[in-house]
């Protein structure tokens, strides 16, 4: 089967793209794969280093005020919608893939319009502007979380798969993950990470929570700062503190991020689509903090879901602080059984192969072609 993957901006719609091209892989060793992405977009350095052969369009998403770099956008989307059709024309493939930003915008409408079958992933329980403009002319929408289905009305067949992105960790090592961080393996980690650039206000948190939180009972922090603020925290926390205890982990990035996962007991992060379906995949408690600054607020009502089936707890920017951090997060390491009890809601969250049902609906797509 001959594949185009479409997605980008950021990680949450590039890396579900790359698991189903992963899994198609595992599936079919004759598969093909074109991956358009745009030419400003992360995908443009992620998708050349996962080996997937690259091409871009120029594209810019809509901004939400009445403005001319609008125009700008629509001239951008009709020329790329243009540029679209001449590289599908020329790869033939049998089915093309969305997983969300601007820039699959072009690429799947291009495919529509030539009769290619086309599916769309939406990562998020709000969906995104881009899909739903491409809801109306997709074959098939799949969404991550299961009630989300009403979001795409108008009678296309709309399916809940998960995400994608949460196969990819299921067969990664606790071991490696304890050994990367220098860790004993009998230990309870507690995994604070605000994005992979980091988040100021959960920084400010974690340096304001440091002094309430002491060794006890094998239990470790690993707090991943992101790049930017990486020196002013670790200053930060050594001025609190005196000097950084061997049970607190102070990094800038983790690049094994599923293999550190896989050891996890409890993790504090904002609420990305992707992050949240690797979590549940391996049954991971969290303390959820969306960003409230994205759109449509979208991070608070994908919390939201894991929160109402006993998985998570969700604490609002707004109302976050050291103390508040602190409590949360010790109502959940220092109880087996309410960690347990919300392992357990996190797993069944994330027990599908979500990977393997979005490419199952690509063979259907095919085979409704042929």
């Amino acid at each position: 089967m001959r594949i185009v993957l479409s997605g980008g901006g950021t990680g949450g719609h590039i890396y579900p793209a790359v698991a189903v091209a992963r899994q198609l892989e595992a599936e079919d060793d004759q598969a093909a794969f074109l991956y358009i992405g745009g030419t400003r977009g992360l995908e443009s350095k992620l998708v050349p280093q996962e080996n997937i052969p690259f091409k871009s369009i120029d594209i810019t998403g809509f901004r939400r005020k009445l403005s001319l770099d609008n125009v700008k956008t629509v001239i951008r989307f009709l020329k790329g919608v243009r540029a679209s059709k001449e590289m599908l024309k020329e790869f033939k493939p049998d089915v093309v893939i969305g997983t969300g930003g601007y820039v699959c915008g072009p690429v799947v409408y291009a495919a529509s319009r030539l009769g290619i079958p086309t599916l769309i992933h939406e990562q998020n329980a709000i969906p995104g502007l881009t899909n739903r403009f491409l809801s109306r002319y997709a074959d098939t929408v799949a969404v991550s979380f299961e009630g989300t289905e009403s979001a795409f009305p108008g009678g296309k067949r709309v399916i809940y798969t998960g995400n994608p992105r949460a196969t990819t960790v299921t067969t990664a090592s606790a071991q490696r993950g304890y050994a990367s961080l220098g860790i004993p393996e009998d230990s309870t980690v507690v995994l604070v990470v605000g994005g992979s650039r980091g988040a100021k206000a959960i920084n400010d948190a974690m340096i304001d929570m440091a002094p309430f939180v002491g060794k006890g009972n094998g239990v470790h922090y690993v707090y991943v700062t992101g790049e930017p603020y990486f020196e002013e925290t670790r200053k930060a926390l050594r001025q609190k503190l005196g000097s950084l205890p061997n049970w607190l982990h102070v990094l800038p990035y983790i690049h094994n991020m599923p293999e550190v996962l896989a050891c996890t007991s409890l993790i504090v992060n904002r609420a990305g689509a992707s992050f949240l379906s690797e979590i549940t995949a391996l049954g991971i408690p969290s303390v959820l903090i969306p960003s409230p600054n994205v759109t449509n607020n979208h991070q608070e009502a994908n919390a939201r879901q894991l929160e109402r089936e006993g998985a998570a707890v969700v604490v609002l920017e707004k109302e976050l602080n050291g103390q508040a951090l602190h409590e949360a997060i010790a109502k959940i390491i220092g109880d087996e059984g309410v960690r347990r009890k919300m392992s357990d809601s996190s797993l069944r969250l994330g027990k599908r192969d979500s990977a393997a049902l979005v490419v199952s609906e690509l063979y259907k797509l095919v085979g409704k072609q042929k």
